[in-house]
């Protein structure tokens, strides 16, 4: 018999909520966080709108834990020396992380070090950073801070993480795009089945773009905003006719992975049971979506995890904003579900926090188990003209909802798909 693996803790901070709390919140009634990027670029880019992080200092979150019975004393004194003039992806890292932690009671509750392990979610995390520096780099290079050589890489959040919470087990860095977050999750699912860890700390990281990178995204296409650019909450629409493309977000998100068993013997509460999940590949280094990819991932989850297509209620799509996105998601879901279809409950989580890219894996795992512990599906605040009729879509407020077990779909550039299962425990 393999492990059994549940959620033990999360925490996220994002453009819709800075902990689980608000996040919660913000599902509840749709709130969206997108609007005008919040600091002008120079030269100025063809994207102005955005799902930013606003209203919220690293220092001033380090007071506030300082003042919680729950941290160790020190604990936030440590964090300051490690992070302090980190790049902001990571310091966004290490806040989602610090919720998760102590929500899985983990401050006081410990485990041996060498049964814990971390995996970061998401690649190239330092786009914003090396940008921001490359102005003064050209001018005087000799004066480049010498932790340049460390923060540039994707592993120096694996560092920073592991330091700060002690962990002593296996640790590594995933890529997969749009998809990262969900592999991370299944990677640490698979660490705990094979017995190598009893926890494993799963960060989707921000995606802290610098003006290059969003340029980009518009020049191939892929971004929208243009037609709502005056009314940029309106701007992501998944699965509606007027949606033209993905709105950037930032967030990170964090997940405590745990055996079902270490958790029992720690009388923690469960929040959720990951049941099962697939990555595949369609053999496609290009940006367009494959709809045999996607139900081959979404099948290969559901067998898995021993699921039939008829006990699933509710799936949290990819649903990017993208018209050939959306429209082959749907075709893909049809074609797993059938006439199911207008049964199971249908919304994009990114509709209210934009694409958050790296992390989005694990800020929709985290909207859905929310969603599922609370009973309710939440909206999507911009679907006015659906693609498609015969889906049961999520409407513009909160619907109630029993949701036992969801489906959650992150589907990468280059061909990555992925699926993961999600149930109450039983």
């Amino acid at each position: 018999m393999k492990e059994r693996v549940v959620v033990t803790g999360m925490g996220v901070i994002s453009s819709i909520g800075k902990n689980i709390n608000e996040f919660t919140a913000s599902l509840k009634v749709g709130r969206s966080g997108i609007g005008r990027i919040y600091n002008a670029f120079d030269p100025p880019i063809s994207v102005s709108i955005a799902a930013e992080i606003q209203g919220i200092s690293f220092d001033a979150y380090l007071e506030g834990c300082a003042y919680s019975t729950e941290i160790p004393p020190g604990f936030t004194n440590e964090v300051k020396q490690c992070a302090r003039r980190a790049p902001f992806a990571v310091q966004g890292s290490i806040t989602a992380a610090i919720e998760a932690w102590s929500h899985a009671q983990l401050f006081k509750n410990t485990l041996a070090p060498e049964r814990v392990g971390i995996i970061i979610a998401g690649n190239n995390l330092t786009e914003h950073y090396q940008y921001g520096l490359y102005e003064k780099f050209k001018q005087t290079p000799e004066y480049l801070s010498p932790t340049y050589a460390l923060h540039y890489l994707d592993t120096d959040q694996v560092g920073i993480l592991s330091q700060i919470f002690k962990i002593r087990g296996e640790g590594f860095t995933v890529g997969g795009a749009s998809a990262s977050g969900n592999i991370g999750i299944l990677k640490g699912f698979q660490l705990i089945q094979l017995g190598l860890v009893d926890v494993c700390m799963v960060i989707g990281s921000m995606a802290h773009l610098s003006p290059m990178e969003l340029q980009g995204f518009y020049n191939i296409g892929a971004m929208g905003g243009k037609r709502f650019i005056n009314e940029p909450e309106k701007a992501c629409r998944p699965f509606d006719r007027e949606h033209e493309g993905f709105i950037y977000g930032q967030a990170s998100g964090c997940l405590v992975l745990e055996s079902f068993k270490s958790a029992s013997a720690r009388e923690v509460s469960k929040l959720a049971e990951i049941s099962g999940g697939a990555l595949v590949l369609d053999g496609n280094h290009l940006s367009d979506p494959n709809e045999a990819g996607e139900i081959r991932a979404m099948e290969t989850a559901l067998n898995q995890a021993l699921i039939d297509t008829y006990d699933v209620n509710y799936i949290n799509t990819h649903g990017t904003s993208s018209p050939k996105g959306d429209e082959i998601e749907l075709k893909a879901i049809r074609k797993v579900f059938k006439r199911k279809t207008l049964d199971i409950w249908i919304n994009a989580t990114k509709a209210l926090t934009g694409h958050c890219l790296y992390s989005a894996g694990v800020i929709e795992a985290i909207a859905t188990i929310i969603q599922m512990n609370e009973g309710f599906v939440h909206p999507n605040i911009n679907l006015d003209n659906p693609i498609e009729s015969d889906f049961k879509f999520s409407g513009k407020e909160l619907t109630k909802a029993s949701i036992p077990i969801a489906l959650s779909n992150s589907f990468g550039f280059g061909g990555i798909n992925t699926s993961i299962v999600l149930q109450k425990v039983k």
